[in-house]
């Protein structure tokens, strides 16, 4: 505890901690719906397709802006989402092996202008590699008030529209029967998701963030079957992963704080796989138990009851 409370006296690792926090906790809440509506793959793809984004916006520019970077991931998000899109309507291919090709060709696009970068007459470009594994410690006060704004509104957003989100993620043609505008919704969400995969590439890289958005989820989904309770327990889970992924990253020297959240969140996920009341082995062991146990006491009951009907008779 008294280290936990010397890292928090950091007024720097405060705000590194309030930010990876803050992005666990809206990376868990849209990821449920992402990973409900199978579209898990989703998040890795447009994490790796705003790659590209990051390098176009440095070399229009050459100034390295969290803002001017955040931007041109963004719009290599979208790019990138009415790309699979295209790909699906106009072809015989399935949504999955449109987000491979799309992941594959933009990550690709994206090294090349890093390597074009680092060996061309750019200067500043020192540390641009960061993005591709994290780099939370770089972070300052202007980078986590930014993403706070960011992790705030896709909550809020999330909160408002929830019972929309929800009936889309389990029956779209139902909620088209009802009259909301399911395209939009649609892409609205995939909007979402672009904006959590922007935030958190900076804390955890292009390359991990997509973890953040299904793990917390799959993870919850192992407690409980109602979907409110599931995107709350996934946004607590996406949290206490960030902060224990810069707990320990600030404890021992140079250690990195985004794959220390990813394995965070994956130490979460193994306990959910093992003592969730429903689905985790432990309770479907134990359930078994229970089910041979009583089949054994009504096997005896029925024994019990034909000697005494021998005897008697």
């Amino acid at each position: 505890m008294d280290k936990i409370w010397s890292m928090l006296s950091d007024p720097n690792m405060q705000w590194i901690f309030l930010g990876c926090t803050l992005l666990g906790l809206s990376s868990g809440v849209i990821g449920c719906f992402s990973y409900l509506r199978k579209q898990s793959l989703m998040g890795d793809t447009l994490a790796h397709a705003a790659l590209p984004g990051i390098c176009i916006a440095f070399m229009l520019t050459g100034i390295k802006s969290i803002g001017l970077f955040l931007i041109g991931a963004g719009i290599a998000g979208v790019v990138a989402t009415f790309g699979i899109g295209y790909i699906t309507r106009n072809s015989k291919l399935k949504q999955d092996a449109a987000m491979g090709i799309v992941l594959s060709g933009f990550f690709g696009l994206g090294i090349v202008l890093l390597t074009l970068i680092q060996h061309g007459e750019y200067g500043n470009q020192a540390g641009l590699d960061k993005f591709l594994f994290g780099q939370a410690a770089s972070m300052i006060a202007s980078d986590v008030i930014s993403m706070t704004v960011v992790c705030v509104s896709l909550i809020t957003i999330c909160t408002l529209l929830f019972k929309q989100f929800k009936i889309i993620s389990f029956d779209p043609g139902f909620a088209r029967g009802l009259g909301y505008p399911v395209a939009f919704l649609e892409q609205l969400l995939m909007l979402l998701i672009v904006v959590a995969v922007v935030a958190g590439i900076q804390a955890v890289g292009v390359v991990l963030v997509a973890a953040l958005l299904i793990t917390p989820a799959v993870s919850a989904r192992y407690w409980t079957d109602r979907l409110g309770l599931m995107v709350v327990l996934s946004g607590v889970f996406g949290a206490v992963s960030g902060g224990i992924g810069t707990w320990i990253s600030a404890s021992v020297s140079n250690l990195p704080t985004g794959p220390v959240t990813v394995l965070a969140a994956t130490l979460l996920f193994c306990i959910s796989i093992l003592f969730g009341p429903q689905r985790g082995l432990v309770a479907k062991r134990l359930l078994r138990q229970r089910v041979k146990q009583r089949y054994n006491r009504e096997n005896e009951r029925l024994l019990d009851g034909n000697v005494k009907k021998e005897a008697a008779l």
